[in-house]
């Protein structure tokens, strides 16, 4: 068995325990992880590994309470993730059993944990030889801690199991074509070209979804800013919000940005975009991506600001259109981000609603009259979505809710809910407000 499968087994194991032991996020450990590995193959492996059990986690560790005598001691939460990691080769990823459980055993010396290379063998053996315990309920079955899976039972009851087993299939690749520089149609011959399947849906308008996995700087056109890297669900939110070519229009909580050029394609030479966000770093980010996508200008601003304390950042002249994509627990993404299952605390809810609050209120205050907001989540709970702007209707009596259309999804109060994997899109949230002239 090669060192390098065990060390990369072994890396999967430390990015594990970064993420459930640290608290840490997936896609932060891989970003740091992934550039120090040097083949494409072992880098795509090491993601498909954490992915898989983090969708699969609480299943996982069931059978390993199980199997094991008694718990690994804390000191060695290595080692539970190096488990985690090895029935992950066997159950969802599907690997050799004999590459699996060699190369992961052998990954315990990798984590000076000699003396459980056996342990780690004899585990992963047992898992290729003899049946897996039976779920105890949803919860087990479906890798979902009960607090969500109560919250998703309360809101939506009849869609609880569609949305759990949604949440742990891998999402499509979604592409936004930047129109200012090449139309969707011809992005998609020079995709054909490269032999790279791409499926132009009707909504939205810019968007093609490729059912395999890429790495974009390789796809044709990126250097070149011809797209950019965007799921369907939140390309919506960019096109629901009506402006015209000259308006002032603000992006708020604007990172990690994709939006803010979204909406940047649309203006015409005499519009101003504001985009805030509260992490300058974040903002960085989004300056760089404008850069290559050709959008940087005088007339896309980027500011770092907390966007409730309007004292702070804005001048006193009021936007004709606002996006608001507000800070939510992200239960509508959980299949792009597994590790929001096990970060996410019931507490988390109600703060976010609060702040979510104060986000509308303050930047109601700086749309002019006959403007529209866009209120928008990543979010399948009520609490975030239908009944935050139902309580802000009620606070607000010269905002009024415009209907947007049925490929927004399901009507839900005065908004439209999509659910994950819905037209191969992410689940989200979205309301359209109007303030009376």
């Amino acid at each position: 068995m090669s060192d390098a499968g065990a060390g990369l087994r072994a890396q999967a194991a430390l990015s594990l325990a970064a993420v459930l032991g640290d608290g840490r996020s997936l896609k932060a450990v891989l970003a740091e992880r992934l550039p120090t590995i040097p083949d494409a193959r072992d880098r795509s492996l090491l993601e498909a590994i954490c992915f898989a059990a983090l969708r699969h986690r609480r299943r996982y560790d069931a059978v390993l309470a199980s199997w094991l005598a008694k718990p690994l001691p804390k000191r060695d939460y290595a080692t539970h993730c190096l488990l985690l990691a090895g029935l992950a080769q066997l159950d969802e990823l599907g690997l050799s059993a004999y590459a699996a459980v060699a190369a992961t055993a052998e990954a315990a010396r990798h984590l000076d944990r000699v003396s459980q290379v056996g342990l780690v063998n004899a585990i992963l053996r047992r898992a290729t030889r003899d049946p897996w315990p039976e779920p105890a309920g949803l919860g087990e079955r479906t890798s979902h801690p009960e607090w969500l899976l109560q919250a998703l039972r309360e809101d939506w009851p009849t869609r609880l199991e569609e949305i759990a087993d949604a949440n742990n299939r891998p999402a499509p690749f979604w592409l936004r074509v930047n129109t200012n520089r090449i139309s969707r149609e011809a992005y998609r011959q020079q995709l054909s070209r490269e032999s790279v399947d791409a499926m132009a849906p009707a909504f939205p308008q810019a968007a093609l979804r490729l059912d395999d996995m890429r790495a974009p700087d390789v796809l044709p056109g990126w250097r070149e800013g011809e797209i950019s890297v965007q799921d369907g669900a939140a390309q919506l939110a960019g096109e629901a919000l009506p402006f015209a070519m000259d308006a002032r229009v603000l992006d708020a909580c604007a990172a990690p940005g994709g939006k803010t050029a979204q909406l940047a394609t649309r203006l015409g030479k005499d519009g101003e975009l504001h985009a805030i966000d509260v992490d300058a770093r974040r903002l960085r980010k989004i300056e760089d991506n404008l850069q290559r996508l050709g959008l940087a200008s005088e007339r896309v601003r980027l500011l770092a600001a907390d966007a409730t304390a309007t004292a702070s950042w804005w001048d006193g002249r009021a936007f004709d259109a606002i996006l608001l994509d507000a800070p939510c627990s992200a239960t509508g993404i959980i299949r792009r981000q597994p590790d929001i299952k096990w970060h996410r605390r019931p507490q988390d809810i109600d703060a976010l609603v609060a702040l979510q609050a104060r986000l509308l209120d303050a930047l109601w205050t700086t749309l002019v009259p006959g403007g529209h907001l866009l209120y928008a989540t990543c979010s399948l709970l009520k609490a975030e979505n239908q009944a935050q702007v139902d309580a802000f209707l009620r606070r607000r009596p010269e905002a009024q809710a415009v209907e947007l259309p049925a490929h927004y999804g399901h009507a839900a109060g005065s908004g439209r809910q999509r659910f994950p994997g819905e037209d191969g899109m992410d689940g989200f949230f979205y309301a359209l407000l109007r303030k009376a002239p």
